[in-house]
């Protein structure tokens, strides 16, 4: 039996949810993946444990200098080019470069439908065809008579955060502007008077 200790020492901090798309073989050996709006790395951990080609970026050059001590600890033998010090909407990888994009609790950040639409646009742009994006951003979907309107699609939510917040609709809309297919329906998960997180897994076809 596998102590929750060693898994904790496997998997860190991972959202269940990427864990899930391991789990499905979404992720295969030898996938570049690219972690757009890495933070402390938690959800890349396994991935640089495992001898994955990972790339991060991230605005905060604290949170860079937090996931290259994390590689360096893990003995990943990745260039330091891999991590960049760079906002999602203006990334510098090559077109067309990355087998996935995993963005976590990063576009719902967006201060406007301009930078939202900057960030999907550069994760598009680098993501290849039959690649995937696996995303978890802020919604109102099953809560959308909880949030207070703010401004554009800004919303104060009941936790007293505020969000840019996404619908199905809008959602659907987008996957079928990029040029993608849902890999998996639609999932969302409602905490408790406070937010709704959704999970949208896109296949890119084109």
């Amino acid at each position: 039996m596998i102590a929750a200790t060693n898994l904790d020492g496997m998997f860190g901090r991972i959202d269940i949810y990427l864990f899930d798309q391991l789990l499905r073989g979404r992720i295969p050996r030898g996938a570049r993946v690219l972690d757009a709006g890495c933070g402390d790395g938690r959800n890349i951990r396994y991935l640089l444990d495992a001898g994955y080609d990972v790339s991060a970026v991230d605005a905060d050059p604290n949170a860079i200098g937090e996931v290259m001590r994390l590689a360096a600890d893990l003995n990943a033998e990745l260039p330091p080019t891999n991590f960049r010090r760079e906002p999602v909407e203006a990334m510098s990888f090559d077109d067309s470069s990355m087998d996935v994009v995993v963005s976590i609790a990063v576009l719902h950040f967006a201060k406007s439908d301009e930078q939202f639409e900057g960030m999907l646009e550069s994760i598009w742009r680098v993501l290849k065809p039959g690649g995937l994006f696996f995303c978890r951003l802020a919604s109102n979907i099953g809560m959308e008579f909880r949030m207070v309107h703010r401004r554009g699609r800004r919303f104060l939510l009941p936790d007293g955060t505020e969000r840019y917040l996404v619908d199905e609709a809008m959602l659907l809309e987008w996957t079928g502007r990029l040029g993608g297919v849902l890999a998996d329906p639609l999932k969302t998960t409602i905490v408790q008077d406070q937010r709704c997180m959704t999970t949208w897994v896109v296949r890119k076809v084109s």
